[in-house]
């Protein structure tokens, strides 16, 4: 899986390099994207997994939280005054707001902040994982129900094709009264379901051999049960 981004809007220069240099310190380190809020338009909203927010101007405020807002990825706002902050979360109320009283009041305000994002930046990809599973899950399932339906159908398909086939024959047992094109279309037809009819025996030859391997699997996982057990 890709690493991470996790995308700093801030018109500080400091703010973004206090960020990235406490993160460093942690065991994973994502990639990060730095931007200006007059940048931000400009960047794409669904490439990041988690948004850190430093203090911005007032006109820029719903330029760049509007779209952020708007998606599902996690967002941090670092620096407000308590107004602004209750602005933010009245607007987009999924915005996390750390506010600039807190920041002045903690000490250890960066290290709340980069806990924080650290552990959304996990249950991101974590959520991303989850999704991926469930869309993987989600299609081996139609894939599921499309083979069983095939399998279902198979008796009578194979009637189907036994009665072509027979009647193929047949035609052919008389030469004198077919013209010369019309044998040789009922060959092909002849051929071809004879070439259906060889698909259809695979198809219970795979049936054959992943019961196999099914019941393989389950007598392997007893065995290995059974010895975790004696140990």
């Amino acid at each position: 899986m890709e690493t991470p981004t996790v995308l700093i809007i801030s018109e500080d220069a400091d703010f973004s390099r206090r960020i990235t240099a406490r993160w460093q310190m942690e065991r994973n380190v994502p990639t990060f994207t730095l931007l200006s809020g007059e940048l931000w338009p400009r960047f794409a909203v669904d490439t990041f997994d988690v948004a850190i927010v430093g203090k911005l101007r007032r006109d820029l405020l719903s330029v760049v939280l509007e779209p952020l807002h708007s998606t599902a990825q996690p967002v941090f706002c670092v620096g407000y005054d308590a107004h602004t902050a209750q602005l933010i979360h009245d607007r987009w109320p999924r915005i996390a707001v750390l506010r600039a009283s807190d920041c002045q009041e903690t000490a250890d305000w960066l290290e709340t902040l980069v806990l924080a994002a650290a552990e959304a930046v996990h249950r991101s990809r974590a959520e991303s994982r989850a999704r991926a599973a469930e869309l993987a899950c989600s299609n081996l399932e139609r894939q599921a129900t499309l083979g069983r339906y095939m399998l279902e159908m198979r008796h009578n398909l194979n009637n189907a094709l036994t009665s072509v086939l027979g009647n193929s024959d047949l035609l052919l047992l008389e030469p004198g009264s077919l013209s010369a094109q019309t044998r040789a279309q009922i060959e092909t037809i002849r051929n071809m379901t004879l070439r259906i009819h060889e698909i259809m025996q695979r198809f219970s030859s795979l049936e054959k051999e992943m019961n196999v391997v099914a019941q393989q699997a389950v007598q392997d996982s007893g065995r290995s049960y059974a010895a975790s057990a004696a140990n």
